[in-house]
């Protein structure tokens, strides 16, 4: 018998990758500041859970694409289902591969679309900080300044859709919460466990592959 428990294990498995300080990517932004310092200092192999989980949300995303193409929707003009890019921003690089952006043109507007498959939307009641965060650094590098972001449901291809316009001051905060993980990544100088010590992010603990070594470094606040 094949084992195709084992199968699936090898397809998504995954290389451990140094990364370069200097060069960031959206998704890092909206993370906790020393979980992505860790991720340069100490490159770690993503879990299989989670991996399992990340092409799970790669094949509701193609399924989404495959929505927003069909003939049957003739109202929704798909423009772009890749999207790469890179900003340069001083001596930084803000760069990647929009896997989960789409754009599209909906009564002659063009919306940068975001698309994220989550387990349940009993709770989904707004965009998280984290999807707000990446949405308005693709709606500054693509010059795209209307937002939509689709919460799937995963079960049931349920879904709750959320407009964003892009805002000049929150996209300013990002590249200057970037700039102080390059200059703390630069000096070798630890930032604050900051999952741990603000509420809204605290859920980020849970799951986080350097939880040791955060409360080794830090085990009082």
């Amino acid at each position: 018998m094949i084992d195709f428990n084992e199968l699936i294990t090898n397809y998504v498995k995954r290389e451990i990758k140094e990364k370069t300080p200097g060069r960031y990517y959206p998704s890092e932004a909206g993370n906790c500041i020393r979980k992505v310092y860790y991720s340069y200092k100490q490159p770690k192999e993503v879990g299989m859970e989670l991996l399992k989980i990340f092409e799970a949300g790669n094949i509701l995303h193609e399924f989404i694409v495959n929505v927003l193409e069909s003939e049957k929707n003739p109202d929704i003009e798909l423009i772009e289902k890749e999207s790469p890019f890179q900003l340069k921003v001083d001596d930084m690089i803000i760069s990647g591969r929009v896997d989960d952006i789409v754009i599209l043109k909906i009564n002659n507007k063009i919306y940068l679309v975001e698309v994220k498959s989550t387990k349940s939307l009993q709770y989904t009641r707004e965009p998280s900080e984290m999807h707000l965060t990446q949405l308005q650094i693709y709606m500054h590098a693509k010059e795209i300044h209307r937002g939509i972001i689709i919460y799937l449901e995963k079960n049931t291809l349920q879904s709750k859709t959320f407009e964003v316009k892009y805002d000049e001051e929150h996209y300013n905060k990002i590249v200057l919460r970037l700039k102080d993980l390059d200059k703390h990544i630069k000096e070798n100088k630890l930032p604050i466990p900051e999952a741990r010590i603000k509420s809204k992010m605290t859920w980020m603990c849970r799951n986080c592959q350097y939880r040791e070594e955060c409360f080794n470094d830090t085990p009082k606040l």
